[in-house]
């Protein structure tokens, strides 16, 4: 996994929050008992889950003992439990299993989770809700981009590990799994049209963006700095190409797959 560094990823934040409360409006769990965020990064999401339910026993879950500092400096009033753990290995204390379990832009960083959930629905009691987001966009320029750069480097090998071409699957296939356990399916596809920086106060905004996210394996490798530096440089020159800035900002399109279920 890599290593996060909240204040990068929270750079458009609108943007990367909007995809979970359209997930989560989708949720039509009343009165939940107990709500588990698997991969809830830096909090602020999670806390909106308190808001919704609460009443309910929230936790938070993640792998990043940064993220999840951010995630409770955040949690001025205690409402969420935050738990350091890695996703792929989570499960719920005996006798506690959750009501709802959400899982937003997470699964994309666990291989095989399709294992993962399918052992989390059959934990799930009935009338329980899974909701979950995965960016569908790894065949997008930013992505083949990324990985071209990377083939072509000095250190092609060392990166090569860093580098994931499909890490998730089709809607069709999570609505395949969600059927095996849920009655009610809801399962989406949607193409946002993001808008970057139209203030125009960043030399490349899509750098900027993957910087937060899928450049952090790359960038966990190249830890010298005029050797990163080269590589980002490469980047943003083919990014110029792919994403012209226009007089509103710089519109990047950015697919997503959501998928819904009520066991039961």
């Amino acid at each position: 996994m890599a290593t996060w560094d909240p204040q990068q990823y929270e750079r458009f934040s609108d943007l990367r929050n909007r995809p979970f409360g359209d997930l989560i409006a989708r949720v039509a769990a009343d009165s939940p008992q107990r709500v588990v965020d698997l991969g809830c990064g830096n909090g602020p999401l999670t806390l909106t889950l308190a808001d919704r339910w609460p009443e309910a026993d929230i936790t938070g879950v993640d792998s990043s003992e940064s993220m999840l500092q951010r995630a409770s400096g955040l949690d001025v009033d205690g409402r969420v439990h935050w738990q350091l753990a890695d996703v792929a290995n989570w499960r719920p204390a005996e006798g506690s299993s959750p009501d709802v379990i959400v899982t937003n832009a997470t699964l994309q960083w666990v291989p095989g989770h399709l294992a993962l959930i399918d052992r989390w629905l059959a934990g799930l009691p009935a009338g329980g809700w899974f909701a979950m987001q995965v960016p569908g966009n790894f065949d997008a320029p930013s992505h083949r981009i990324i990985r071209e750069v990377a083939r072509e480097h000095s250190r092609a090998g060392d990166l090569a590990g860093a580098l994931r071409e499909s890490p998730v699957e089709s809607p069709e296939r999570y609505a395949q799994a969600l059927a095996e356990h849920c009655g009610h399916l809801d399962v989406w596809e949607t193409t946002y049209l993001q808008v970057l920086d139209p203030q125009g106060a960043q030399r490349s905004p899509v750098l900027e963006w993957v910087k937060g996210t899928a450049l952090r394996p790359l960038l966990d490798v190249l830890q010298d700095d005029s050797e990163r530096e080269d590589f980002l440089g490469e980047l943003v020159a083919r990014f110029d190409a792919a994403y012209p800035r226009a007089p509103y900002g710089t519109p990047m399109p950015f697919r997503r797959i959501f998928a819904v279920g009520r066991k039961g």
